[in-house]
């Protein structure tokens, strides 16, 4: 049987698979990155493709005159929303699904960096990815737009600063805000990042970089670990959609 294939939709090189790679190479996908920072006139067509997983990046959904790629990409993805292929989008990445869904993205009303609380919502407590949750999860975080949930999608889970941060459309197509395949190497990677630190500076009365470094440690592992049960999950909601 040939080995199954899986489009990775990239906007800057500091932002990966992380937690996700050795899974889905674990499970014998062959990884297509299109990495639009290197390549932005790229056409990828997805049709041949078993899933979509689209990252994260620092630019937003609007930001289309600047980064023409990003029409580009919410093509790919009506077009695997079209033909029912599960899509994965990380923060930028689950933004660019809600606005595919036709649903508002909008400046949050405060930017979350660094370690926050994930609660779930009913419908995600009985969600076959997100039922992997404890009552709460810390999970890491960095953003500063937000999405509204589609049309047709279900709310999964929120946080105190940000109502929306995961949603399922068809049952197949996933958006987390927070980022899951993040773990210690690449958050502390990440606050060494030109165009983060100057993030940092701006929100500086209240997120404290020495403090994500303490804590990250101790708090990368178990979210380590629940990656490791929810992207499981949805690379066998793939290999099953087959």
């Amino acid at each position: 049987m040939a080995p199954k294939k899986i489009l990775v939709l990239q906007h800057v090189a500091y932002e990966i698979l992380g937690t996700l790679d050795p899974l889905l190479k674990a499970n014998r996908f062959r990884i297509r990155y299109v990495n639009f920072g290197r390549e932005p006139d790229s056409k990828p067509e997805v049709d041949s493709y078993s899933a979509l997983v689209v990252l994260g990046g620092p630019m937003n959904v609007d930001q289309i005159t600047s980064y023409p790629f990003l029409k580009t990409e919410i093509d790919v993805i009506c077009r695997a929303l079209e033909l029912k292929i599960p899509i994965l989008g990380i923060c930028l990445g689950a933004q660019l699904l809600a606005k595919a869904l036709g649903a508002r993205v909008r400046r949050n009303r405060v930017k979350e960096i660094g370690w926050y609380e994930i609660n779930l919502t009913p419908e995600g407590k009985s969600d076959p990815l997100l039922s992997h949750f404890k009552e709460n999860e810390k999970l890491f975080q960095w953003h500063s737009d937000t999405f509204e949930i589609p049309e047709g999608a279900t709310r999964l889970a929120y946080s105190k600063t940000c109502d929306n941060q995961a949603f399922v459309y068809d049952n197949r197509a996933y958006g987390f805000q927070f980022h899951l395949e993040s773990d210690e190497p690449m958050i502390l990677r990440w606050l060494h990042v030109t165009q983060h630190k100057e993030e940092l500076e701006d929100a500086k009365e209240y997120v404290f970089p020495d403090q994500i470094r303490r804590i990250t440690h101790s708090n990368a592992r178990s979210q380590c670990k629940l990656a490791k049960k929810i992207f499981q999950e949805f690379i066998n909601k793939t290999i099953n959609d087959e």
